[in-house]
């Protein structure tokens, strides 16, 4: 690859944003960067759009529906994960977590089925070089599943491993503290009529009496050996902030209160919430506002959850609303942050020495319009 020079553009980096130019070696890493407009032939003019870094994505379940478009239709494993992959460049996403369920709250599902499958074309994808983003997995482990741990066990030392969260989705606590939520969500989700629904809300509560702290106990020891990042998942007290601090957590995964956003906040951890939650205002579980926790100063990274484009819409609309997040600290929490609370420190940052990893967005009114993307300097959209 030849030397690439991107001038005239509105560089974005962790502490401000200025007009100037940015210089990729022949590595794919960032060898130069000034306040100055570059009148070198060949440099690429920017038009003075946003030079952004790479986004950095650590929860994303988009690749689920590509495996299973419609319910009780697979689709081919080659194709769903190439077309997940061009999704997620194509929203200004370079490195992502992809998030895959160990243990599943309602027997049979297609997440289980196609697990081995998901996680068997990804690594094939990485070995032949075919993905433009940069992918790695991300363990979701339902603690209150009986069989959790036996799939931990099989996929700890994959080496794609590198992020962990636990996770207790049984009602009357965490993300459904309102039992009423976990109703309604759950009967519209699987259609259960009322006395199914009664059934299957005592299951889950005694699953999670049997399984949920004996499975995290293990999983926390687990990842600590081997070295993997963990996130704490839908805390909504000051002990379950207590609890991910003393085992050592780096991100708190969408916190359902201010409270417990404020105290993983204090103990260090890295508050991770939806950007689907910023663009549409609000929680679509009733919980916390990612907005009122950005208000705190206790928002610090946006995921996108279900919908990879939100991250860039989201990263610019925090910009805009009162909060005291400029367009730098905004694009952080999709990009530098991210990267250093997994560990990835060459990454996330438009600074010299750092990967080429690079998006020129256009503002278009209220939407940033994603022109092109690099990966470690390589054109990738």
């Amino acid at each position: 690859m030849n030397k690439m020079i991107l001038t005239n553009a509105s560089v974005v980096t962790p502490t401000e944003m200025f007009k100037g130019t940015v210089v990729v070696g022949e590595d794919g890493m960032i060898e130069d960067i000034s306040q100055s407009t570059s009148q070198v032939k060949g440099a690429i003019d920017c038009e003075g759009d946003f030079l952004v870094p790479g986004l950095v994505e650590l929860h994303t379940d988009n690749l689920e529906k590509y495996f299973t478009p419609r319910p009780g239709v697979t689709w081919p494993s080659r194709s769903a994960v190439v077309t997940h992959d061009a999704q997620i460049v194509a929203s200004g996403i370079t490195t992502v977590f992809d998030a895959l369920s160990l243990g599943d709250v309602v027997h049979g599902s297609s997440r289980l089925k196609n697990l081995e499958d998901m996680i068997g074309a990804l690594k094939l994808a990485e070995d032949e070089n075919v993905h433009r983003a940069n992918h790695y997995l991300h363990l979701r482990c339902e603690v209150s599943y009986a069989g959790v741990l036996e799939l931990f066990d099989a996929l700890v030392d994959h080496p794609m491993v590198h992020l962990v969260s636990v996770m207790d989705h049984s009602p009357g606590q965490r993300q459904f503290v309102k039992e009423e939520k976990y109703r309604e969500y759950y009967q519209g989700k699987y259609g259960f009529s009322d006395e199914q629904l009664v059934a299957f809300i005592r299951k889950q509560k005694e699953a999670s009496a049997l399984y949920s702290a004996s499975s995290r106990h293990s999983i926390v020891d687990r990842c600590h050996l081997n070295d993997i990042p963990l996130a704490s998942h839908d805390d909504a007290t000051i002990a379950h902030a207590d609890e991910a601090r003393d085992n050592r957590m780096t991100v708190a995964e969408f916190p359902t209160t201010v409270e417990a956003a404020k105290a993983s906040h204090q103990h260090g951890l890295s508050v991770l919430m939806g950007a689907p939650n910023i663009v549409r205002g609000g929680s679509h579980s009733g919980n916390v506002a990612a907005k009122e926790l950005a208000e705190n100063g206790v928002l610090d990274i946006l995921s996108s959850d279900y919908y990879p484009a939100s991250m860039m819409d989201a990263a610019f609309k925090l910009a805009k609303l009162e909060n005291g997040y400029d367009l730098p600290k905004a694009i952080k929490t999709v990009t530098d942050t991210p990267a250093k609370s997994v560990g990835l420190s060459d990454r996330g940052a438009i600074e010299v020495g750092k990967r080429a990893d690079l998006a020129w967005v256009k503002s278009e009114g209220d939407h940033p319009l994603i022109r092109h993307v690099w990966n470690k300097g390589l054109r990738v959209y």
